[in-house]
C-alpha cells in the first residue's frame, strides 16, 4: 500500500518531537520494512538515513504555536490530493479538522485519523485554540473512514460523548536491556541513585509537583533521599516560561538535576539504571514515556489519570493527580520498601511484551487499512 502520514512534526525528529512523532516513526519504519511505501510529511528537513520504504516529504509551515501544525497540515493535505496514495493517515485532533478534504475530493483514497490525546486540556492553549481542538475531537471521529484511539479512555469518550465507534490500537515500546553506564558517569550519576522524569517541559506534564514533593522529602525525611538525585529530562516547547518556573522552584538544590533533551544511548542508559520513573502528568493520550520506562524494567509511579492507569495493567504505582501530599506519601513508602520496586520490574516488561508490542500494533494498523479498502 501507498501510505501518507500527516500531522506529526516529522520522522524521528529529536527534541522537537513527542509521543506522536515516536508513534509515527515506529509505524512507518515497520510498514516500510514490510514492503509498503510510506511518506511522512515533515515540517522541516532532518538530515538522517531513512529506513527502506520511508520517504520524508518536507513542506513549510508558519512557526507559531497556534499556526505551525495547521499550516503544515493544510499544505500536506493539498499535496496528497495530487499523489496516488491508498491511505491518508492523520495524527491528532488538530490535523483531523482537514481530513474532510481528501475524504471528499479523493474518493479512491481511504482516510484514517488516530486520536492521540484530548489536546484542548493542555495548558499552553488559549480560548480560541481550545475551541478549535474541541471541534477537532468531533472531526477526528466523523470525517475519516475510520478512527483509531490510542487508549481505552479515548475510545470510551468517543463512543459516549462523540457518539461514534472507534478502533482501539495503543502506543507501544520496544523491550530493551542496557548494561553500559558510561553516559551516567559523564553526568556524575550512580545507578539506582536517582529518580527519573522524562517528558517535554510543559505545565500539564506536572514536573512542578515532582520538584515540590522531592523538596518536601528532603525537609521531612532527609535520610531517605540522602545521596539520591531527581533527574528531569526534557526540552521546553514554545518558550522558556515553564522551564524558568521549574528553575526557580529548584534553585540552590544540587540534588535536582535538569539534563535537557536526551536521546539514543544516553536516554536508554538513564531509563535502564534509574531507581524509579515518575510521571506526574495531568492529561495524556497514552503516555509513551511510561511505556518506554516499563520496557526497560524500570518501576513507574504515575498520576492516577485513567490514561496512565491503563498503561500499568495492575503493575506500577499511582498517586492522586495534582496532589503533592499524596505524591510525598507514596514516594516515602516506596523508598522505605525497595523490595516492592524489584517485584514491579519484571511485571512491567511482561506488560509491554504482551500488550504494547510495536510489531503487533503495526499489523493491527495495517489490518485496519485493509478493512476499509474493500
Amino acid at each position: 500500500m501507498r501510505i501518507a502520514m500527516i500531522g506529526q512534526k516529522g520522522f524521528d525528529v529529536g527534541k522537537e518531537g513527542g509521543g506522536v512523532e515516536r508513534h509515527v516513526t515506529e509505524l512507518a519504519t515497520r510498514m516500510g520494512a514490510l514492503g509498503h511505501e510510506v511518506t511522512v510529511y515533515a515540517r522541516r528537513a532532518y538530515e538522517k538515513d531513512l529506513p527502506l520504504g520511508v520517504l520524508v516529504r518536507v513542506l513549510p509551515a508558519i512557526h507559531r504555536k497556534n499556526l505551525e501544525a495547521m499550516t503544515h497540515t493544510f499544505l500536506a493535505t493539498l499535496d496528497v490530493l495530487r499523489k496516488p496514495y491508498d491511505i491518508v493517515h492523520y495524527h491528532g485532533v488538530g490535523p483531523a479538522t482537514l481530513a474532510w478534504i481528501p475524504r471528499w475530493f479523493k474518493r479512491d483514497t481511504r482516510v484514517v485519523v488516530t486520536f492521540h490525546s484530548r489536546d484542548r486540556f493542555h495548558k499552553k492553549w488559549g480560548r480560541m485554540a481550545r475551541l478549535y481542538l474541541t471541534f477537532g475531537e468531533w472531526a477526528a471521529v466523523w470525517f475519516p473512514h475510520v478512527t483509531i484511539a490510542v487508549s481505552h479512555a479515548i475510545a470510551v469518550y468517543a463512543r459516549t460523548t462523540l457518539k461514534h465507534q472507534v478502533i482501539y490500537i495503543p502506543n507501544g515500546a520496544p523491550l530493551k536491556t542496557i548494561e553500559e553506564t558510561n553516559h551516567l558517569e559523564a553526568f556524575h550519576l550512580v545507578p539506582q541513585q536517582y529518580l527519573l522524569s522524562v517528558s517535554r517541559l510543559v505545565p500539564h506534564k506536572g514536573q512542578h509537583y515532582l520538584i515540590e514533593a522531592f523538596q518536601q522529602l528532603q525537609r521531612e525525611v532527609p535520610e531517605l533521599v540522602k545521596g539520591l538525585s531527581l533527574v528531569i529530562v526534557g526540552a521546553e516547547t514554545y518558550g522558556v516560561e515553564y522551564q524558568s518556573q521549574l528553575s526557580r522552584l529548584s534553585a540552590g538544590n544540587p540534588q535536582i538535576r535538569f539534563l535537557g533533551f536526551q536521546q539514543g544511548d544516553v536516554l536508554d542508559q538513564l531509563f535502564a539504571h534509574a531507581r524509579l520513573f515518575i510521571h506526574a502528568s495531568e492529561f495524556e493520550g497514552l503516555p509513551v514515556a511510561v511505556l518506554e520506562a516499563m520496557s526497560f524494567g524500570l518501576p513507574v509511579l504515575v498520576s492516577d489519570i485513567p490514561e496512565n492507569i491503563e498503561v500499568l495493567h495492575h503493575t506500577g504505582f499511582t498517586f492522586t493527580s495534582e496532589s503533592v501530599p499524596d505524591l510525598v506519601k507514596v514516594l516515602t513508602s516506596l523508598l522505605y520498601h525497595p523490595e516492592v520496586l524489584d517485584v514491579a520490574r519484571e511485571q512491567g516488561r511482561a506488560v509491554i511484551e504482551h500488550y504494547f508490542n510495536w510489531n503487533i500494533i503495526t499489523e493491527e494498523t495495517l489490518s485496519t487499512y485493509r478493512s476499509i479498502r474493500h
